[in-house]
């Protein structure tokens, strides 16, 4: 491999929100030139949580408008693998052997877990659940990816492939290589309701591909500093939520600062600060919902790309699966039967 590999995505939930892009999908395009890229769409991590059918009748939809928020916020599927999780086989096979190599108590203490049954209104954890970071390790090690771009609640999952990669190139020789974590900039983006972060189950997301006036009704409706009255009250700049968003996504410094200063002195009120927010916003998502529509009225151009990324996936995905069987011995086995077997044929074939 020329270039080192990266494998990174998203469960197919739907459109991405803006703690999508600073968390994870702005490092991605920043990395495609630099890395072979590979990101799944990975819907069998959705049946853990989501099983029934009407969710996975939604997979198709929710995977298109995953994949057309990539294409439009820069990445390129000539330089990218974009790809079904379910529909390559050799993750079934590969999560397999990697069950055998982590232990119950490890994948309880992960607290991610906890919160994804709470979050999915389990009262028990399923078996399904309980191996999420399992499978999250085969997603990773099966393109033998080498750094994997995620946000701060998935670095614990990052370490337990680690350790399977290592638990696994001890037992049966060097194969995977140890993938290193990358966080984005903003590795947690605080929603609209300045309580929790931003989730589109929550309702406090803005999205990617919401038009300039939902964008303007969500700002408008954003936490600032509870203890602000009026204009003329001095306000709390740090860990205000507007002031969050306009650090990260308002291109204009000099303004930022002028904002933050009368602010704090009580000089500016709220309403001004939102609406610099909400056109600072609509200027930075104004080209990413243009290269959006533009994808989205190429009948099939979604669906294409999916499926020649999944075919690519399939290839390297088969190349895997032959040096890890090769690895355990597994391919031996069969092919010693295989030859007492047709042994066995050929000596019945002249009995006759």
């Amino acid at each position: 491999m020329e270039k080192k590999r990266i494998l990174t995505g998203d469960r197919p939930t739907g459109k991405l929100h803006l703690g999508h892009y600073v968390g994870s999908i702005s490092n991605r395009v920043k990395l495609q030139d630099k890395y072979e890229c590979f990101f799944i769409i990975a819907d069998l991590h959705m049946l853990t949580t989501k099983p029934g059918k009407e969710d996975i009748e939604a997979i198709s939809d929710n995977a298109r408008d995953m994949v057309l928020d990539y294409l439009a916020c820069g990445i390129d599927p000539e330089k990218s693998v974009i790809y079904l999780q379910s529909a390559v086989p050799e993750i079934y096979e590969l999560n397999l052997f990697f069950e055998m190599l982590v232990t119950v108590p490890r994948l309880q203490r992960l607290p991610s877990l906890k919160d994804m049954a709470k979050a999915a209104h389990l009262d028990e954890m399923p078996f399904g659940l309980l191996g999420y970071p399992v499978l999250q390790a085969g997603d990773i090690l099966l393109p033998m990816a080498h750094l994997v771009p995620v946000g701060k609640d998935n670095l614990a999952h990052v370490e337990l492939t680690r350790e399977i990669a290592r638990r696994f190139n001890n037992l049966y020789g060097e194969v995977f290589p140890i993938p290193e974590p990358l966080v984005g900039d903003v590795p947690t983006l605080v929603g609209i309701d300045g309580k929790a972060k931003m989730s589109k189950s929550l309702n406090n997301a803005i999205m990617l591909s919401d038009d300039a006036k939902t964008v303007e009704k969500k700002v408008y409706k954003m936490y600032t500093d509870p203890n602000r009255v009026s204009a003329d009250v001095p306000g709390q700049v740090e860990g205000n939520p507007v002031f969050i968003y306009h650090d990260i996504f308002n291109s204009d410094k000099e303004e930022v600062e002028d904002l933050k200063m009368r602010y704090r002195e009580g000089r500016v009120g709220d309403v001004e600060v939102k609406q610099k927010l909400a056109k600072a916003l609509n200027n930075f998502l104004e080209p990413i919902r243009e290269r959006r529509e533009k994808y989205s009225s190429i009948t099939g151009y979604v669906d294409e790309v999916l499926y020649q990324g999944t075919l690519r996936m399939r290839e390297e995905a088969r190349k895997t699966l032959v040096t890890v069987r090769k690895a355990m011995g597994l391919t031996g086995v069969w092919n010693r039967i295989s030859r007492k077997a047709e042994k066995y044929r050929k000596n019945a074939e002249k009995e006759k």
